[in-house]
């Protein structure tokens, strides 16, 4: 099956079939390209989805994504970012796997293809001019002979007319004579020339035709393997990327089968606990007797025990203390009184973190700059020390102030830890709060509240007024207890001002003694004398315990 010898006269045909065959490549070329185009756009729309819908950076909403859901729905969305990525991976391997190779292939097919047509139409051209020569040689010999029997029959006239003179006759003759050749040679020529006709129009047919076809038809061959090639590196190029697009929905079912509505739900509880006790019955106030109308010890004032209830809620404290008391609205204070205890102790706990990182950054930098300048001492030629004393002192100074603040919420918080009703005993010694000393009295709540038209409650505008409330026995308790043996030593690292009841101030250097280590909530009880003891934080001094002595802990 040869295109040579079964179309041996189908050369514009092939023509424009080979031109049909470069059109589809190019059409296969434009659709490929096409493709990688929409994978881009995909990738990109997946893409901007996924940032469209992460959390904002230090706003309200990337703490809400601390639930479990939450942190599902960001795996989900960087899940689909790296899906998005193989989009563009597909895109990125078909064009350059299959669009880069294609449109070269193309360039040398439309090359091949102009060489062979050339070649064809140049034997074209030449089996046409031996036929023309033929044709002229067999016109040229045809009219010889006419004219040969023309002066053939003028001379029979001649020589048969009595009249015509001999010389006349002669000349016919001699004319005829003449044609005769010129036909003969006609003849001659003409029988050559049709010779070399038929050896080229032999050839033509039987060797240039076919060997040309036969190059066209292997080009048009390998067009067509080429794009069957192609067809299977398209799919072979989304079959790469499918392993890792599994991967990507399996960490999103990974992600949503770490959704734990129980671990959400505690979340709540600590995103939202106020930590105040519900308020208890209300005893009825029976006016039918003489007696002084008074305040139920199960009321507002948030009882508890025995009716002696341990919180005191100063008047800086504005927060939203029940359901049906309002919350008086206006800037944050510092010390986040205006939030529940709960919360605030959060707040406080937060920011006494932070200022830790801050000072331990600080700190950092003060130890890169002192081996610097310990360097520049060693090797003068690399720098001058004294040009990084400023620096130094200025560092010195932020971790002195951030030390000050530091203190300042670890007071705060040790007040609101030391203040809230459902921590356990040691959480309140830590604080080092004890209101055993001029139990304050509890005001009215009637005093203290006044009636909306809705027939809720409000706080009392008064920046004065207060819900002041009684020791509770466990102080006149701790009052009581016999002091404490030591058990080792500390030596205070910082200064630390105890401006709370319950804590002890101590100066940089000074030597004390440890009467109780730390339990775990950051603060140690240390004594100075007899009458002088209380509580410090433990990051402020270094401790030494006495192995022997009783209530100390052994170390392996």
């Amino acid at each position: 099956m040869s295109w040579g010898t079964e179309l041996w006269d189908q050369f514009d045909n092939l023509e424009k079939h080979t031109q049909w065959g470069i059109d589809t490549l190019e059409k296969c070329i434009k659709f490929v390209k096409e493709r990688t185009e929409i994978e881009l756009s995909y990738a990109k729309q997946l893409r901007n989805l996924s940032k469209k819908y992460q959390p904002k950076k230090n706003s309200k909403e990337e703490e809400e994504y601390k639930y479990t859901s939450c942190k599902a729905f960001i795996s989900t969305l960087n899940e689909m970012n790296d899906y998005a990525g193989q989009h563009e991976v597909i895109s990125e391997n078909m064009a350059s796997q299959i669009i880069v190779d294609l449109a070269r292939y193309v360039q040398e097919l439309k090359q091949e293809r102009k060489s062979n047509f050339h070649d064809g139409r140049k034997a074209q051209q030449h089996i046409e001019t031996c036929w023309k020569q033929l044709e002229s040689s067999k016109r040229r010999f045809e009219r010889d002979c006419k004219e040969a029997d023309r002066a053939q029959q003028y001379f029979e006239k001649m020589d048969a007319d009595i009249n015509v003179t001999k010389a006349d006759v002669e000349k016919a003759r001699q004319q005829a004579q003449i044609r005769h050749q010129m036909a003969e040679d006609s003849k001659a020529d003409y029988s050559s020339i049709l010779q070399k006709f038929n050896h080229e129009q032999h050839e033509y047919y039987h060797t240039h035709i076919p060997n040309i076809f036969q190059k066209i038809q292997e080009m048009e061959e390998r067009r067509i393997v080429r794009i069957g090639e192609s067809m299977k590196t398209y799919a072979e190029v989304d079959r790469q990327v499918i392993p890792i697009i599994g991967k990507c929905l399996d960490g999103i079912v990974k992600a949503a089968e770490s959704i734990d509505q129980k671990n959400d739900s505690q979340l709540v509880i600590e995103a939202y606990k106020s930590g105040f006790e519900p308020p208890g019955d209300i005893e009825f106030e029976d006016y039918t007797q003489p007696m002084k109308r008074t305040v139920s010890d199960n009321s507002l004032s948030n009882s508890r025990g025995e009716g002696k209830p341990d919180l005191k809620f100063g008047g800086k404290s504005k927060g939203k203390l029940w359901p049906f008391i309002k919350k008086n609205k206006g800037a944050t204070p510092e010390d986040f009184s205006n939030l529940p205890p709960e919360q605030r102790r959060k707040k406080l706990q937060q920011k006494v973190d932070e200022l830790n990182k801050e000072i331990q950054k600080e700190m950092d930098q003060r130890d890169a700059i002192t081996k610097m300048k310990d360097v520049y001492l060693k090797n003068p030629q690399m720098g001058d020390p004294a040009s990084l004393d400023h620096k130094l002192a200025e560092v010195s100074q932020n971790i002195e102030k951030l030390r000050l603040e530091t203190q300042k919420f670890e007071a705060w918080l040790a007040e609101v830890e030391g203040r809230l009703p459902a921590r356990s005993e040691q959480a309140r010694r830590q604080s080092g709060l004890y209101d055993s000393q001029n139990p304050p009295t509890v005001n009215n709540c009637a005093q203290d509240r006044e009636s909306s038209p809705d027939g809720s409650y409000t706080e009392e505008q008064s920046q004065e007024s207060e819900v002041k409330v009684l020791a509770t026995d466990f102080d006149d308790e701790f009052d009581d207890e016999e002091p404490l043996p030591a058990i080792g030593t500390c030596k205070a690292l910082y200064t630390f001002e105890g401006q709370n009841e319950g804590t002890i101030s101590v100066a940089e250097g000074e030597t004390l003694y440890v009467i109780e280590e730390d339990k775990g909530d950051g603060w140690t009880r240390i004594r100075r004398n007899e009458d002088e003891e209380g509580y410090v934080p433990t990051s402020y001094v270094e401790v030494c315990l006495d192995k022997n002595a009783k209530g100390a802990k052994t170390y392996i």
